[in-house]
């Protein structure tokens, strides 16, 4: 495959960003997988997401506009062009392994990203067989194909046990391997183009979301400590592992986490609140901070408990002292700088059914690829007559047949 045949990529063309000229059929729901189509999205992709008539299982998931719009759905979905289909009938299936095939092979196209359980007709042998290089990256719970979900692999790995003040499991609601996974997922679909660009072969990539959660268990070491130390990290409430870290009150009632990871950051430490640089050590490591954290949250304690959060900010801000201060979610957006438009990273789009909103684009800043804006949510379905018109080439009066007949919503 000829690197420069795509839209300009390899060329002296200029793109306005990364990843235009290259298309993905997204075939999903709820978090990870469509949060890797979004990032390729605000790249530059052109990202079709193809639902059933009506909506898929993510629809309606809160949080929920008055008038029913599903924020949730409209946050993850930035960027692409809907399309609903209605796949429980043959020719619902057979439009999307259009879509999917559409191009010749050494296209900008041929790629489907799904966490939908695979069936013959989207099988990637099924696909290959019509278009050689389609890639088909998929999603699954578990390595065998079993389900599984954020909330149930996260307690299963051990990390709900290790986040409260004791043994009573904590939950949380960051999607943290949701988030982790969708990011392999964009970065597999860069790999197998990238691998499809050198050798003109398409492939099958297979993501498990509980390989996620093992893969950094194995990483962060935690799987090393039981098997070389017999050990296991225990509940250590708001305390941080292996450094000084935890959460202080305040004489106005605010929380505040302080955090010295470092010899460096513990010497500020030091000088805004006038604590013994010597307490954990001459030159603290991480570890020497943590075995004094103790003494060290003692002395603290009292330093903030005399302070207002406004006093300690500034003290804490004029040493370069490591922390931050504890808020709900409307507390940040309504106060905090790097939530405002002060920060490129923000901007208002008009999503449909809930109006103007202030939203973040995409955190990458390229210095070559033109500044990254943050895009709409599409309607739902909205874009099904302008995709089957311009990837497959139908006709409006083919189209407006498909609508009459439900295949096209």
């Amino acid at each position: 495959m000829n690197v420069a045949s795509r839209g300009g990529i390899g060329t002296a063309a200029a793109l306005t960003r990364p990843l235009e000229g290259l298309r993905v059929i997204e075939v999903s729901s709820f978090v990870a997988a469509p949060l890797g189509g979004m990032t390729l999205a605000q790249l530059g992709a052109e990202v079709i997401r193809v639902d059933p008539v009506g909506g898929a299982a993510d629809r309606d998931r809160w949080p929920l506009a008055p008038d029913g719009t599903s924020l949730f759905w409209e946050g993850l979905n930035r960027g692409k062009k809907s399309v609903a289909l209605d796949l429980t009938r043959p020719e619902g299936k057979a439009i999307l392994a259009d879509l999917v095939c559409a191009g010749d092979d050494g296209g900008g196209g041929g790629i489907l990203l799904t966490n939908a359980p695979q069936r013959p007709w989207n099988s990637h042998d099924t696909l290959s067989a019509r278009r050689g290089d389609v890639i088909r990256i998929a999603l699954s719970g578990n390595f065998d194909g079993s389900q599984a979900v954020d909330y149930t692999i996260n307690c299963a790995g051990g990390f709900a046990l290790a986040t409260g003040p004791d043994e009573t499991p904590v939950n949380h609601v960051l999607p943290a391997w949701d988030m982790a996974a969708g990011l392999y997922l964009s970065t597999a679909i860069l790999a197998a183009d990238r691998h499809r660009m050198r050798t003109g072969r398409g492939q099958s990539v297979e993501l498990a979301l509980s390989d996620v959660m093992i893969s950094m268990l194995g990483s962060l070491g935690y799987l090393a400590d039981i098997q070389v130390n017999g050990s296991t990290r225990s509940a250590l409430g708001n305390d941080l592992y292996g450094a000084f870290g935890r959460d202080f009150r305040t004489r106005d009632g605010r929380d505040v986490m302080i955090v010295a990871l470092t010899a460096r950051q513990w010497h500020a430490l030091c000088g805004a609140t006038g604590l013994d640089p010597a307490l954990p050590g001459p030159e603290p490591t991480g570890g020497d901070l943590y075995r004094a954290r103790r003494e060290i949250t003692q002395a603290l304690d009292g330093w903030c408990a005399e302070r207002t959060h406004d006093e300690i900010a500034a003290i804490f801000d004029a040493h370069r002292v490591l922390w931050g201060p504890y808020n709900d979610f409307a507390t940040f957006f309504r106060s905090d700088r790097r939530c405002s438009t002060e920060n490129p990273l923000m901007r208002r789009v008009d999503h449909p059914g809930a109006g103007p909103i202030l939203m973040p684009g995409c955190p990458l800043h390229f210095s070559e690829s033109g500044p990254d804006t943050a895009a709409d949510a599409p309607v739902f379905g909205g874009d099904g007559v302008e995709v089957l018109g311009s990837v497959l080439g139908l006709g409006r009066a083919r189209i407006d047949a498909l609508i009459e007949r439900g295949l096209l919503g």
